[in-house]
C-alpha cells in the first residue's frame, strides 16, 4: 500500500490499524532546536481521543503517545522523530460478523476490489482511529508554524443541518470553543445536542461542516502550479476519510457572483475583502486562510442496511458494536492537524527560494 506520506520537505508518515498492536507516524524534515515534550503532543491527542465526549464511541483509549526517536533533552535534534500511539481498548470480536459482509459507506467494497482482502477489525488502515497519528503529527507541525507567527483555529459551524449565527471569523477565539462540540455559537451547540440525542435514538448518524481559520500566515507561500496552497491545503483535507467536500474563501458561492463582487479590491493599507480566503494564484496573500470541510454522516448505523458479502450474495446488515453518533468534534483537531502539516511543509519550502 502506498500514499501513506505527505510533504515534500516536512514529511509525515503515518502508520498502524484501528485493532492492531498500535499505530504512530513519522515525521522526517523537522528542523533541529525546536523544544518538544510528550505533554505537548499529548494536549492535542486528548482532544481527539475516544470515550471523553457525550455522543463519541465509548472505546475508551487513553492515547498515550511515546516519543522513539528525533528528540533529545526535550529538543528536536532534526532526525526522524518516531511517535507511537498503543492501542489498548480494541474490541475485535464484535467485528467477527463482518468478516466476509462489506458495510456500506465504509472502504470495505472498495479496499477489498484493490487488494484481495482487507482488515475487517474496524476497517483497518480506513479507520478514524487512523487520524490520531495525524493529530500527533501535527503537534510536531505546529512547532513550525508557530514559530513563524501562524495559529490555526477550526471549529463547528453546522451539525445535523443547525447552522451557528454567522460573525466574523476573525473575532473567534479558542476560548470560546470550550463547548463539548467546539462550536463558538452556544445557543447552535445546545441545538446540536439535542439533535444527536434524537438521531442517536433512531440508530442513525449525523454529518456537519468545520470551519478552518489561519492567521498571521505570511504571503507568498505556495506554487503557482500543481503544488498551489489552496490545492494541497484541499487534498490534505480531502485524505480525512470522512471528508466530502472543500471550499476555500466564498467557495461555491462565487459562481453566483459577478466578477467585481468575487475580485478583493487592494488599497495601500492591504485587501479590502477576503473572497479568495487568502490564496490567490495558489499563493498566500496574507490575508487570514479560511477554509470548510463537508464530514459526512459515520456510515456505522444500528438501523438494517442492504448490502452483499464477498461472494456477491444480497444480505442485510446491521451494526453494533462503539461508534460515534458524528465525527464532530473529535475531527476538529484532525482538520486542524492537517493544515499544520501542509502549512510547515511550505514554510521550510519557502526557505529554499528566499534571497
Amino acid at each position: 500500500m502506498s500514499g501513506n506520506t505527505i510533504g515534500r520537505v516536512f514529511r509525515i508518515t503515518t502508520w498502524g490499524e484501528s485493532h492492531g498492536a498500535a499505530l504512530g507516524a513519522v515525521i522526517d524534515g523537522c528542523p533541529p532546536g525546536l523544544s518538544l515534550s510528550q505533554g505537548q503532543i499529548q494536549a492535542v491527542l486528548d482532544r481527539r481521543k475516544p470515550g471523553g465526549q457525550r455522543f463519541a464511541s465509548p472505546r475508551q483509549e487513553a492515547d498515550r503517545v511515546e516519543i522513539l526517536s528525533g528528540v533529545f533533552e526535550g529538543k528536536t535534534t532534526g532526525t526522524p522523530i518516531a511517535l507511537l500511539i498503543r492501542n489498548r481498548d480494541a474490541d475485535s470480536g464484535a467485528y467477527e460478523h463482518l468478516r466476509s459482509v462489506f458495510r456500506p459507506g465504509h472502504g470495505d467494497y472498495t479496499y477489498y476490489r484493490k487488494y484481495g482482502l482487507r482488515d475487517h477489525r474496524g476497517g483497518g488502515r480506513a479507520s478514524g482511529r487512523e487520524t490520531a497519528a495525524r493529530v500527533a503529527a501535527g503537534a510536531v507541525a505546529s512547532l513550525v508554524t508557530e514559530a513563524a507567527g501562524i495559529q490555526v483555529l477550526a471549529y463547528t459551524v453546522a451539525l445535523g443541518g443547525i447552522c451557528i449565527s454567522r460573525g466574523s471569523p476573525g473575532r473567534i477565539r479558542r476560548e470560546s470553543l470550550e463547548n463539548s462540540l467546539y462550536c463558538p455559537d452556544p445557543e447552535a451547540a445546545a441545538r446540536m445536542l439535542d439533535r444527536l440525542a434524537e438521531i442517536r435514538q433512531q440508530g442513525d448518524t449525523l454529518g456537519g461542516i468545520v470551519e478552518i481559520v489561519v492567521r498571521g500566515c505570511p504571503a507568498g507561500l505556495g506554487e503557482p502550479v500543481f503544488d498551489k496552497m489552496d490545492a494541497d491545503l484541499a487534498s490534505a483535507l480531502m485524505s480525512i476519510g470522512t471528508v466530502k467536500g472543500v471550499e476555500i474563501g466564498a467557495g461555491f458561492s462565487v459562481a453566483d457572483m459577478l466578477g467585481s463582487e468575487s475580485n478583493d479590491p487592494l488599497s495601500p493599507g492591504g485587501f479590502l475583502s477576503n473572497t479568495s480566503g487568502g490564496i490567490l494564484a495558489g499563493i498566500t496573500s496574507g490575508e487570514e486562510i479560511v477554509m470548510r470541510v463537508a464530514c459526512k454522516p459515520i456510515p456505522s448505523i444500528s438501523r438494517s442496511q442492504q448490502t452483499i458479502d464477498a461472494e456477491g450474495h444480497p444480505t442485510t446488515l446491521s451494526i453494533g458494536g462503539r461508534h460515534d453518533v458524528c465525527v464532530i468534534p473529535r475531527i476538529v483537531p484532525v482538520c486542524e492537524a492537517m493544515v499544520q502539516i501542509v502549512l510547515a511543509d511550505h514554510l521550510l519550502r519557502q526557505k529554499a527560494v528566499t534571497p
